[in-house]
């Protein structure tokens, strides 16, 4: 079956094969897959033919930077290592945009997180790092796959660029996909231990309270592929030391969210990163605080709760947008990430959350997501026959509408 990740990759490998090949820029928020896929695809393209580099982790000074390229590239280098900040991004520009493999033909060129070369901007004669990047990308023979958790910002840079550039939004996992990170596609062991305590005689009730379960997972985790496998890695936990019928994902949930919970990690992380690449951090968390209390705010509404001119509280929001914290839909006010909300509401306060505040938070956010439950599923009427005989009915007859 073909689902929104398959077609992606497909769509990605298109893009490079094309002549000329085009510019996959891969945008999400966090959580959305994007490192997974590039080292996917390294591996899908080989090693020897494709360079990874995860900008963010090694962006320091364009020197370090470019040494940091030359010690893991697979493609040699002969010119010496230049000295001063505009010669280094200057040779680490030249280098990504001219290597050629053994055969001379292009490489591929997957950069994570390109949007953080902009760190290189506070070094003298560097005022325009981003700009040059992409004008190097452009008029390079190279492949490049892209990717940013910045949507708001990669959007406005590719702005009137070259058409080379396809931006493409990370898609939400479907219930399939959620089925399969569960383990629950196909056989699986879960399912063979219910088969072999019913004689071995398989059961569809098994794969359709599967289907809701990967549904419920699906919409809980907000499609992201990284909340998908922290929920199901903690029911496979509950599995584990409660037996096989265990599978409670809102009590999986409110586990995770809990002060030293996996998703609490991660949220807490994204909730920081964002705030300090953004301007106006004291504010812009009381922002955050206002919209966890009450989403769908209007900036009237926003400005008088914060105390502050709708003209200020209008730039504030302004830079919240900017690093995709905050959505605004109708000129109304949420959070980007659903799940972030709930953490705000958790953990941005004097004490740290109850059992009964966590169960109460997850509840709250999880009841209007819930899929439809299943329909009762009706009985055979060979069933239904035999269950009438055993019982000894009086006159052993059942009608059958």
């Amino acid at each position: 079956m073909l689902t929104p990740r398959t077609n992606l990759t497909r769509r990605i490998l298109g893009a490079l094969d094309a002549s000329p090949s085009r510019i996959p820029v891969l945008v999400g928020g966090c959580g959305t897959g994007r490192t997974t896929l590039l080292q996917q695809l390294r591996e899908r393209i080989g090693r020897t033919s494709a360079l990874y580099l995860d900008v963010e982790r090694t962006a320091t000074t364009p020197e370090r930077f470019l040494k940091a390229i030359v010690g893991s590239s697979p493609f040699p280098i002969s010119e010496p290592a230049p000295a001063g900040a505009r010669a280094a991004f200057d040779a680490t520009l030249a280098f990504l945009c001219r290597p050629r493999s053994g055969s001379g033909e292009p490489v591929t060129v997957l950069l994570d997180e390109f949007l953080e070369m902009r760190t290189f901007e506070s070094f003298p004669g560097l005022r325009r790092v981003l700009h040059d990047v992409i004008d190097g990308l452009t008029t390079s023979g190279n492949r490049f796959v892209l990717t940013s958790r910045y949507v708001a910002r990669t959007l406005r840079l590719l702005r009137d660029r070259s058409s080379r550039f396809e931006v493409i939004h990370m898609p939400s996992l479907t219930a399939e996909d959620t089925l399969d990170m569960l383990g629950l596609a196909g056989e699986s062991p879960t399912r063979d231990s219910r088969d072999a305590s019913r004689g071995g005689a398989p059961d569809d009730r098994d794969h359709y309270d599967d289907t809701y379960l990967a549904r419920t997972v699906q919409a809980l985790a907000d499609g992201r592929p990284a909340y998908v496998k922290a929920l199901a890695d903690e029911l496979a936990v509950m599995r584990e030391h409660g037996g096989p019928g265990v599978s409670d994902p809102l009590a999986a949930l409110a586990a995770l969210m809990g002060s030293e919970g996996r998703l609490s990690k991660h949220c807490s992380f994204c909730y920081e990163l964002r705030l300090h690449r953004a301007r106006g951090y004291g504010a812009l968390k009381a922002i955050l605080e206002i919209l966890g209390e009450d989403e769908g705010l209007t900036l009237t509404e926003i400005s008088l709760r914060l105390q502050r001119t709708p003209g200020s509280t209008k730039d504030y929001l302004s830079w919240l947008e900017d690093v995709d914290l905050v959505t605004a839909r109708q000129k109304r006010y949420s959070f980007t990430d659903p799940l972030l909300r709930v953490w705000v509401r958790l953990h941005c306060r004097v004490t740290a959350p109850s059992e009964d505040d966590l169960a109460r938070e997850v509840h709250r956010y999880a009841l209007p997501r819930l899929p439809q439950p299943p329909e009762p599923r009706e009985q055979p009427a060979e069933a239904a026959y035999a269950m009438a005989s055993a019982g000894g009915s009086g006159s052993g007859i059942i009608e059958i509408d």
